[in-house]
């Protein structure tokens, strides 16, 4: 028989048990963690490219209503609110974008007239730095790229 005052064994955590699987988490943190940290930045320039036709689709819109492209000077601006300054729009029937054309890192988008890689007109978002050029994340994205 027993005794009541004795002692049970209780079964709980070794420390090294507790050390190696604290080494297998931070392990797999160091693999997992970096891959994680730069899919919203992936995420902005998927839709950094998927906006840039929607803007140029408006900015064609906006020539067949007008004959022309918004000058350098009117710039994005003429997709919402109708020019002032010259050359006036002939028949502006807008708006043709709903909100100005914000990119996904909350720079205004770049509108050149002329455009500078062989089209009338181009429409670019200057990537996570903001800068011009730039690799990978910080890389342009530009209508000439659709």
């Amino acid at each position: 028989m027993k005794r009541i005052w004795q002692k049970r064994r209780e079964r709980g955590f070794t420390l090294i048990e507790l050390m190696v699987v604290l080494v297998i988490i931070g392990i797999l943190g160091v693999f997992i963690v970096p891959s994680l940290m730069d899919r919203p930045d992936h995420a902005r320039v998927s839709k950094a490219k998927a906006e840039i036709p929607q803007i140029m689709q408006a900015l064609k819109m906006y020539k067949l209503d007008n004959g022309r492209y918004p000058s350098q000077e009117q710039g994005l601006a003429a997709l919402r609110t109708k020019p002032s300054a010259a050359p006036a729009p002939s028949n502006w029937r807008g708006p043709y974008l709903e909100r100005d054309p914000i990119d996904p890192w909350g720079q205004a988008y770049q509108y050149l007239n002329p455009g500078t890689h062989g089209g009338d007109v181009e429409v670019v978002s200057l990537g996570r730095d903001g800068q011009p050029g730039g690799d990978g994340l910080d890389a342009d994205i530009g209508s000439w790229q659709q």
